[in-house]
Order: structure tokens, then sequence, then C-alpha cells
């Protein structure tokens, strides 16, 4: 089965024209008077409105809708640091989802990088051509660094999609799976398998949802993250508490949620049966999680379970989350993607899983029925309502938040009232 894979992955990849994407022109090039308009000696008139005014790259330019996907190649998919050039496949991947889901236009850019902060000047100095930067397969701690670096110094947004794509993405499944647990966010302890960019960026929007700080245990590849470990970096420290556990099967004895962003089969079915009742498990490795959902289900009839694989219920997917926060970013033109606006996408998200489920969606997925409950905590990739819920959240948020550079747009439906 693996090989069969391979061989179409490959096949799929190397079929003229190799790769995924290509650029195409947007407007008529067919005539003498179509090139005149489309470079010399037409070209100097946009030229000079945008020198005239910088604003004007949004009107006569793609600036508006053309995102950057950069990475250095560190902490690829499941494959560790395989390097930039490498990389490439999975960046065009990207694209091909920007494009397909939210119309975005993409360039990928593979960085070659001696350290973080040349990353960051390579980054920088394309601000004028693009609307907005996705940085993607960038190992921590340097991912950090890197993004914080990048929206301090840009006025387009930055977005880190390995760190907040995934949390915006978990945080929406879990306030759906703790409602059908019966459970608030504010009295369940939690235990975060994982210490990377997905793992501590998931735990702090949990706590800006509400989740106590003092009742979230992290695991690391050391064990847990406590108050005594003197090889902790400046992120870990602050999930530091005072525990005699040192283990992760200590520590998801009595544990209400467990969230893996780590590796395969670090928890057994013992660990889940130790869990309080009504257990909720996000084991989240790709390809294979951290429990396979039949081992955990046998384990705890009572259990809601989601994974990162398509084929279980309950797809932990960024593709949820990514291009429509970029599309309600860019449509108001905001100089950053703030947490307000991961929070409007986290609410859209959530509420749009209990929504009624529409036949196309069912026949995309050949499935007869599909209803809110445990095995339908977020919405399906394919749901075209992604389009209208998550954008025009994020951009009421930049808007409220004063991020905006342009108004809440007319085609969006009208924003809730306060």
């Amino acid at each position: 089965m693996a090989e069969d894979l391979r061989d179409r992955a490959l096949s799929y990849h190397a079929s003229s024209p190799p790769g995924k994407i290509a650029v195409i022109p947007t407007k008529p090039c067919d005539t003498q008077n179509d090139l005149a308009l489309a470079y010399t000696p037409g070209v100097a008139e946009p030229v000079r409105a945008i020198c005239a005014d910088p604003a004007n790259a949004y009107r006569y330019s793609d600036k508006g809708n053309l995102v950057a996907v950069v990475s250095d190649g560190t902490a690829v998919l499941g494959l560790g640091n395989v390097g930039p050039l490498a990389a490439k496949p999975v960046l065009e991947g990207k694209a091909v989802l920007f494009k397909r889901f939210a119309d975005i236009d993409v360039f990928d850019l593979e960085v070659q990088a001696a350290s973080p902060q040349q990353f960051i000047e390579v980054v920088a100095a394309l601000e004028p051509t693009f609307g907005g930067i996705n940085i993607e397969d960038v190992a921590a701690p340097a991912c950090f660094e890197i993004e914080k670096a990048l929206s301090e110094r840009l006025s387009i947004p930055v977005f880190h999609d390995d760190q907040h794509g995934t949390a915006v993405i978990v945080c929406a499944g879990l306030l759906n799976a703790l409602e059908i647990q019966g459970k608030t966010l504010d009295a369940v302890r939690i235990v975060c398998l994982g210490a990377g960019a997905a793992g501590l960026t998931s735990m702090r929007l949990l706590m800006t949802l509400g989740a106590r700080p003092e009742a979230i245990t992290l695991v690391d590849s050391r064990g847990v993250v406590h108050s005594q470990r003197t090889d902790l970096n400046d992120y870990k420290r602050p999930f530091a508490h005072a525990t005699s556990a040192r283990t992760l099967r200590e520590v998801m004895s009595g544990a209400d949620v467990f969230v893996g962003v780590s590796a395969a089969d670090l928890v057994d079915a013992d660990m889940v049966k130790s869990m309080a009742p009504k257990p909720i498990v996000f084991a989240l490795a790709n390809p294979v999680p951290e429990i396979l959902p039949e081992v955990a289900h046998e384990a705890r009839a009572d259990l809601v379970m989601a994974t990162g694989r398509s084929d279980y219920p309950n797809q932990i997917n960024n593709v949820l989350g990514f291009p429509f926060i970029f599309r309600g970013a860019l449509d108001v033109r905001a100089t950053r993607i703030n947490e307000a606006m991961q929070l409007g996408a986290v609410r859209a998200l959530s509420a749009l899983a209990k929504l009624p489920v529409p036949a196309e969606v069912l026949a995309a997925y050949r499935l007869t029925q599909l209803a809110f409950g445990p095995d339908y905590l977020v919405p399906k990739p394919l749901d075209p309502r992604l389009r209208t819920f998550v954008p025009p959240a994020v951009a009421q948020a930049a808007v409220a938040t004063g991020v905006a550079q342009a108004p809440y747009p007319d085609h969006y439906p009208p924003p809730p009232a306060d």
C-alpha cells in the first residue's frame, strides 16, 4: 500500500509539466494594443500612480491577493530538516490549497538561510511584492523568533501556520468536544504532548479562551515540563509548574483532555483508561497518531477523539484555517493577523460545525448523514460555507481591533450586531 502511494505520488508530481503550480496572465495579451498596455509604454502609468501613492499597489497590481509561502526546510511535515529544496513540493502544495479554497495567489519561496536572522532579512526585503507572508515548516524555537521579528517589522500580515493555523483548528474542535462531553474549558485538566510550535501556541490560545494555566501540563521529549528543570527555553518556561510527576503516564491519570502534536504510538490504552470520565483525545501526529482511534475507543467507550488523518472522523486539518484567515485579512488589507482575528476564526469554525450539513458536502464525502456530535467536531474541508463563515469573522475582528486599512467588504454578509 505504501509503495503504491509512493509510485502514484511521484507520478502525479512528475507528469508534464512537473510540479503543481504555474503562473498565468490575468489580462488579455493577444494583440499589439494588449502588449502596449501590459508592458511598455502603458505599464508606466500604474508605476507613476504607485509612486504618487503606495496604496495604489493594491489597485493596480496583484499585491493585495498575493501571499508568499516561505520556508527554510528545517521542519518539513514529519520528515524533519530536509532543507529548503526538498521542501518545495510541500510549499507548492500549500499554494494549491490557498488557490483552491480562497482564490489567493501564492509564490513559494524556499530560502537557504544560515541563521534565523538571515532568513528574517531575506523575507523582510520582499515586503513590496506581497500582501501577506505565510511561514511554513520552520523548526522551533527559531520559528518564534522569526515570526515575531517579521510581524514587528512588516506592515503586512505574517502568519506561521504550523503555530497559529494548528492552534485555531485545535481550539475550535476542542471547544465543540467539550460541549459534547458536558465540560467547560475553565474546569478541565489538559495534557499536551509536544512542545514545539503547534503545541505551545495551541496551549496559549486555549488559555486566552479560558483554560487555566495551572491546569495545563506540557510534556516534551524529556518528560514533564516542570519547575525544577534547567534545560527549558524561554517558550517552554511559562508552562513549568511545581509537580512531582515526571512522565506522560503519570500526568495522563485523571486528565480530561489530551492533545498530542508529537510522534506515533506514544500513548497506550492504559493511559487512556486512566483519564477522567468522558475524556477527549486529540492525537494529531501524522501520518501515525500517538494512539490509533480503534485502540483508544476500545479502551474508553465514553471517548471523543480527533486525529490529523482524513480516513478517521474529526480530522484537525489546517486547511480549515489558513486560506480563509488570509482571505479575511487580505480583504481588509490588515497589517497583521492578531489574536482577535484568530479567535474570530475559532468561533466561526465552531459555529459552522453545529449547522445542518448541505447535501453537496455529504456527496463529496460519500456520506448519507453527518451532524454535530462525537464524530463531527469541525467542518469538512470541502464545505463551501467555510468561505462565507471564516473570512468575514476574521475581517470583522481586524476592523474592530484597528489593524484593517480597508473597510469591511460590501460583498461580505453583514457583521453581527454588538
